[in-house]
């Protein structure tokens, strides 16, 4: 995946350098057992990949720093306490984005075919990927999901490079083209997450605020740019802070340019789950694929629900072991949250 060359800026970072020399180090001692659950060791040996755009938003200083009282108390917590975080799945998920990555994909597509195919030259109006076959695509990552789009599988020789190559420009392409039109919320998903945020959504524990983190397998600048474009603070001239924001909510925001390994890996919600101070177990995962569920699954979260709305139908969906609930509309996903509360 590619990085764009200006960097995704997020208030509460100050010294990105710095921080990711710390957390390096961290991350480094990671065979440490740093909470009940969370296998860390699984961690070691997979070299963060953290591109040179990469922050790491906290609301004050990074939260995975553990003091020891910190660590302590974490182990402690009950597993069937109420839950303290939610991480969200971004495509299909939060943003209906589908089109804009479509589109994208055929452009990206188009050109590649008519650099290297002797037959007649395609147009993006008639390149033949359906968009059954793009949907089926967005649970691999973005360079083995276009690899696989020109016709290579895994074992091809060529299949890393092709893919890496053409995940470079689809990623300086579409990122570029993000907006609230092409990559808007799904209608009700900005106020589930401002809700959830201000411990509005009320569980069978009462109500009390939790951490949001975000997850994609698209590249990490492409989860800060959905994210910014649906925050009324990012998406106007407003410099006050208002109370519908929604980026600066997120403590946690990575792409698989960010972290060790992608979904369908558990190293990414792990990472999250170290930024917000939490354990797997305190932290439900949502998504729309079945990566998603096997993700939450390796990670050992609390719970996965899927979505109904994205890429996957409920036939696909309910194959999963990981997903715990399926939820059709964001009423039902935010009384399906609520049951952890």
């Amino acid at each position: 995946s590619s990085s764009l060359s200006s960097s995704p800026s997020h208030p509460s970072v100050n010294n990105t350098m710095q921080w990711n020399r710390i957390y390096a180090s961290i991350l480094s001692a990671a065979t440490l057992s740093i909470t009940k659950g969370f296998n860390c060791s699984r961690m070691t040996g997979f070299p963060i990949k953290a591109s040179p755009t990469v922050v790491h938003p906290s609301q004050t200083q990074p939260s995975c720093l553990y003091s020891n009282s910190e660590s302590t108390a974490t182990e402690t917590a009950s597993a069937t306490s109420g839950i303290r975080g939610v991480i969200f799945d971004i495509d299909g998920t939060l943003a209906d984005s589908w089109n804009l990555g479509f589109q994208a994909t055929l452009t990206v597509l188009t050109d590649y075919h008519n650099a290297n195919s002797g037959d007649s030259q395609h147009t993006p109006e008639t390149y033949p990927l359906t968009s059954e076959d793009y949907h089926f695509g967005c649970r691999y990552t973005t360079p083995e999901r276009l690899a696989r789009h020109v016709g290579l599988e895994p074992d091809h020789p060529t299949f890393k490079r092709v893919g890496e190559e053409l995940g470079k420009q689809f990623d300086d392409y579409y990122v570029k083209l993000v907006d609230q039109k092409t990559a808007g919320f799904y209608n009700g998903i900005g106020n589930l997450l401002v809700r959830l945020h201000c411990g509005e959504v009320v569980g069978e524990g009462g109500g009390s605020g939790v951490q949001l983190g975000a997850l994609t397998n698209a590249c990490v600048e492409y989860a800060h740019a959905v994210l910014k474009a649906n925050c009324p603070e990012y998406a106007s001239d407003s410099t006050t802070e208002s109370d519908k924001a929604i980026y600066n909510r997120f403590t946690s925001i990575h792409g698989a340019n960010s972290v060790p390994r992608p979904k369908p890996f558990g190293d990414g919600i792990r990472q999250c789950c170290l930024e917000m101070n939490l354990q797997p177990s305190q932290v439900l995962y949502v998504g729309d694929a079945p990566t998603d569920a096997q993700a939450a699954v390796d990670a050992e979260c609390r719970a996965a629900i899927g979505v109904l709305w994205g890429s996957n139908d409920e036939d696909c969906l309910k194959k999963e072991k990981g997903f715990g609930t399926l939820c059709s509309t964001v009423d039902e996903l935010e009384n399906a949250i609520g049951k952890y509360l």
